[in-house]
Formats: C-alpha cells, structure tokens, sequence
C-alpha cells in the first residue's frame, strides 16, 4: 500500500491500514484540512466547493467521503459527477465556488486514487498552500460545522455540455474547416471520463466519424492508462489497418493528450505542444511556455515566428504561473498537457483536440506529413539512484559549477543548454534518485549527453 502526501495532492493505492493506503480516514483527514484552509483563503463567498471525479473503481466511495466531510465542515457541495480534471477545473469558476477537488489519480493504475485540490480560480492550489494543507491535517487543527450549519449537497451533471461550450467559442476553433475535412477519428479513453466526453465534443466538431476504443466508463482499465506508446499498441494497431485519419488517446482524467498518425506510428506526446503552438501562434503572436523538461522544438517554432520562449520548473502549477508572468498566449507540458489561457489555465485535452483539428484542417496534409514539418528531437530519460544520505543539493552546484560556460538554468535542479541538445538533472521529491532528462538530435546523441553529465555526478558519490 502506498499514501503520498504531497503539495500536489494526496495520492495512494485504495485500502489498508490508515496512514498506509489512501483509505475513507485519510480522504476525511485531507479533505477538512483542504476545507479549512479554502475557508480561510478564499475571497468567494459563494460557500460552494465542486467535486468531480474519473471513471476509476473506487470513484464512488472516495465521492461519498469527499462530499460528506465538506458537508459535514459546513461547505456546500456541487457535485458534477464522472467529470474530466479540466471540466471540474472550469466549473469552479462558472459556479462561483470557492473551490474544488478532483477525484483522480490521473495515470496511475486502477488501484489508485486521489484528491487534486483546486483554488477559487479553478488552479492547482501553490506550494505554500499546499504544504499548509498537509501542515493542518498533521494537526488535526479543523472544526466541523454544527448541526445548524451542515452545508448542503446538489449534483448538476451540466458541466460536460459547458465545457464543450466552451471549447466551441473559442476563436482559432474552426468548426467549419473540421465539418469540411471529413475527419475520420479513432479514440482510445482507457475506459474512464474521456469516453463520456470525447465523443461528444467530436460530434459538435462535426466529425461524423469516430471509431472508438475502451470508451465505457467503468475504470477497468484495459492496459496502463499512461498515454505512451508503451502502452497503446491497440489503438496502434487498430491505426495501421487504415481508414482513419488521427488517433487520440487521453488518460484517465483527460488533461494529457497523445496521437497517433494515419499510418499507425507516434505522433510523440512531446509534440502535441508543439503543434497547438504552431498553429496558435499563426494566428496570434505572443509568447510561449513549457517545463524545463520538454522539448526545445517549441522553441525552435516560438523563435521562428520572432516571438519568446520561456521555461518555467516542472509542474503544471509552475507552467501557469509563469505563462502569467510572461502573458503567454500558449503553454504546457511535454507530457501533452496543453494550456490555452483563452480558455481557462489548466491541461486540457479537449482544447488539445479541437485546436489540433482545426490546425490539421488548415494545412491539408496527413498528420504524419504534419509531424514531419517540426524540428526532429529526441529524448532519453535515465535515473542514478542515491543513497538517503547523498546530499544531492551539493551534486547538482557541482554540475552548475562545472558546466558555467554553457546555459545553465537552475530554477528546478540544472538544466545545462548545449549547442546540440540539452540535459536536466533534478532530485526525485518521493525516493532517493537524480533523474537526468536529455534531449538531441538522435536516441544516441541524447544518451550521450546523459552519460557524461551522469559520469560527474557519480564521481561525486
């Protein structure tokens, strides 16, 4: 059993001894924490908290807990039921709620489960909100409501239909030039939230066809509901017998977008970024956002239109915080995690996919011949696994140190910038491990920057 605690949330596996697992007394724990501090931090005074939840086996019972525990610290409850991250993300702030939480454990396995916890602005709480979630739930220093203070509990199901709404007013969404292209579309949705919403968006895209895949919601997954190409030789399959035109492929809470070209083969998850931004910045100049771990190609393409390419640290909470910062027109994660401030500042695969649609649309070529327009990267991820007692701090300003005459970033571990490629070292938050990231123009090339940056870093141990 496993129970993380973290300032993204509360994570673990279903079951077990409290403490150990993710079991009903940690969910009522963390949840009064997470109330008590909304209720001092918010500025709404709707009393409203939004509780969304994926498909997963155990989504039931954690909403029964969640729901009664912000009753029971006198919140009132919007429940919008089997709802994607950036639906419930949305609803936060078409309801005027202070708040809201997010039942899912995005791509971990069916015997996982979580609570993401949302601010008033429908965003991921900061870490200094975050950690003081976990400080007052290590105190047990909350107060339930009295009897004559119970919230209240409504469950609208009307937040999918707004999204999709939502979506289908944005200005660079050409649902016209979609209808037009006759789009034949494969959908992989792992068996969760995305199979309740895909289709629908799809049809008000005017895609007439959709082949689907693992699009009943009952949180079996049918294989690892991580979006890498690992894991999807179905729908790979299922694209290399022809007749269809893209594959998406969402996981379980639908904020992380993978496709899939006409031929069967990866569009490469790295590069859904990439092509929202492509088109976004044809049609509107500004600047650009992702992690420090993704891809250099959004910059080479930010470059190319003469606009500016910021890195923020890893997280999503950092990436919006910096496309604020920066005023960036779009952003996101390397993960296939798309943000698009015109709609709200979150992941969002369904943005993803009415953005990339219409961008397709546009250019009149086949996704693969699409792909084939961006600069070609490749990445390699590797791990050196540390002692409790390594100071991996020390480590890392060794690496900065020895590396001061090439771009150096160290705003989250040091990410060194080389002619040919680049490489980014940052300590695990949950186990002993420096992981090294690297990025160049071959497989080769990209291990190669790795074992030389991890050859110093194991002549430090």
């Amino acid at each position: 059993m496993a129970l993380i605690k973290s300032i993204s949330g509360i994570r673990g596996t279903i079951g077990g001894k409290a403490g150990e697992g993710l079991t009903p007394l940690d969910m009522v724990k963390f949840t009064s924490a997470y109330a008590t501090l909304i209720r001092r931090i918010s500025t709404v005074k709707s009393n409203r908290i939004v509780v969304g939840r994926d498909a997963r086996m155990s989504g039931e019972m954690v909403r029964r807990v969640v729901c009664g525990t912000l009753m029971g610290m006198g919140f009132d409850v919007i429940d919008i039921g089997l709802a994607s991250t950036p639906t419930t993300e949305l609803a936060v702030t078409m309801a005027e709620a202070c708040g809201g939480i997010i039942l899912t454990a995005s791509h971990n396995p069916k015997q996982w489960n979580a609570l993401k916890l949302l601010n008033e602005h429908g965003e991921f709480l900061n870490a200094e909100e975050g950690q003081e979630v976990l400080r007052i739930a290590e105190a047990e220093a909350f107060d339930y409501a009295d009897v004559e203070h119970i919230g209240s509990y409504t469950e609208d199901l009307s937040y999918n239909e707004k999204h999709i709404e939502r979506v289908l007013a944005l200005d660079l969404v050409d649902v016209e030039a979609i209808r037009k292209a006759d789009f034949h579309v494969a959908i992989d949705c792992v068996n969760s939230v995305g199979g309740v919403i895909l289709p629908q968006l799809l049809e008000r895209l005017g895609v007439k066809h959709v082949e689907k895949l693992y699009c009943e919601p009952t949180g079996n997954f049918q294989h690892n509901p991580e979006p890498l190409e690992k894991n999807l030789g179905a729908i790979m399959s299922l694209m290399k017998k022809g007749g269809n035109d893209v594959a998406f492929v969402v996981d379980p809470d639908v904020d992380r977008l993978a496709m899939i070209c006409e031929d069967g083969t990866m569009y490469g998850e790295e590069y859904t970024l990439v092509s929202v931004a492509d088109y976004v910045l044809k049609h509107t100049p500004g600047n650009t956002v992702s992690n420090l771990s993704s891809t250099r190609a959004l910059r080479d393409v930010t470059c190319g239109y003469g606009m500016h390419y910021f890195a923020s640290a890893v997280g999503e909470v950092n990436v919006v915080a910096k496309m604020k910062e920066v005023n960036a027109v779009i952003g996101g994660e390397g993960n296939g995690g798309v943000i698009y401030p015109a709609a709200h500042y979150g992941r969002d695969a369904l943005v993803g996919i009415a953005l990339f649609l219409s961008h397709l649309a546009h250019e009149e070529k086949k996704v693969s011949e699409l792909r084939a327009t961006y600069p070609m990267y490749y990445m390699a991820k590797n791990r050196i696994d540390l002692t409790p007692e390594t100071d991996v701090d020390a480590i890392l300003e060794k690496v900065k140190e020895a590396y001061h005459n090439e771009e150096v970033n160290d705003i989250d571990g040091v990410k060194i910038d080389f002619a040919n490629g680049w490489v980014h070292l940052r300590k695990s938050n949950t186990e002993p491990i420096i992981r090294i990231y690297s990025e160049a123009g071959t497989v080769e090339e990209a291990n190669g920057l790795a074992k030389k940056v991890a050859g110093l870093v194991e002549g430090s141990l």
